[in-house]
């Protein structure tokens, strides 16, 4: 193994056990996280909906995209989970700006970016998926990051149109 594979390994497994454990705080309650009802509450106060079926997709799309990333199995599968999933996470943070210190965008942005760069590398020799040979071509690789924006996309639209719906709401019993 070269220098550049231990530097994708690294990053992967980084990576993917960081959004795992995020994934995890959703799904289970571990690591001081709202399991899937305080998630629930998260998500219809943020404008998901359904809200119990949208905490159920972020957490699965980080726990198991995480983990797949981990291990380097099915690298373009969780590499779209991860980036899809956190596309949408930074843009509940969008109007906070940038920075993580005011609650901006800066870390689901980065693990987005991890993400869909792994994707393009593909996932080096200390993978899973190098083990059984998998070496999907740059046509599937870009169609998961096309996926994972597009549906990022659509998720993010839905969202916009319940929060507005809710503020005209507001403002019209107000």
């Amino acid at each position: 193994m070269g220098t550049a594979d231990a530097g994708l390994a690294v990053l992967r497994v980084g990576t993917g056990l960081t959004v795992a454990a995020h994934g995890a705080q959703k799904l289970f309650g571990w690591f001081g996280g709202g399991g899937r009802e305080g998630t629930t509450g998260m998500m219809g106060r943020l404008g998901f909906e359904p809200a119990e079926r949208s905490a159920l997709a972020a957490g699965i799309g980080e726990f198991g995209g995480g983990l797949l990333l981990a291990a380097g199995a099915g690298t373009p599968i969780g590499s779209t989970m991860v980036t899809g999933t956190m596309i949408v996470a930074a843009s509940t943070q969008l109007p906070k700006g940038f920075f993580v210190i005011k609650g901006g965008i800066e870390y689901p942005a980065m693990l987005a970016l991890v993400a869909a760069s792994l994707a393009l590398t593909g996932p080096g020799s200390a993978s899973v998926d190098n083990a059984l040979r998998w070496r999907p071509g740059l046509g599937l690789r870009l169609a998961g990051v096309g996926a994972a924006v597009t549906m990022a996309s659509v998720v993010i639209s839905r969202r916009r149109s319940v929060v507005r719906s809710r503020e005209a709401a507001a403002a019209a019993s107000a």
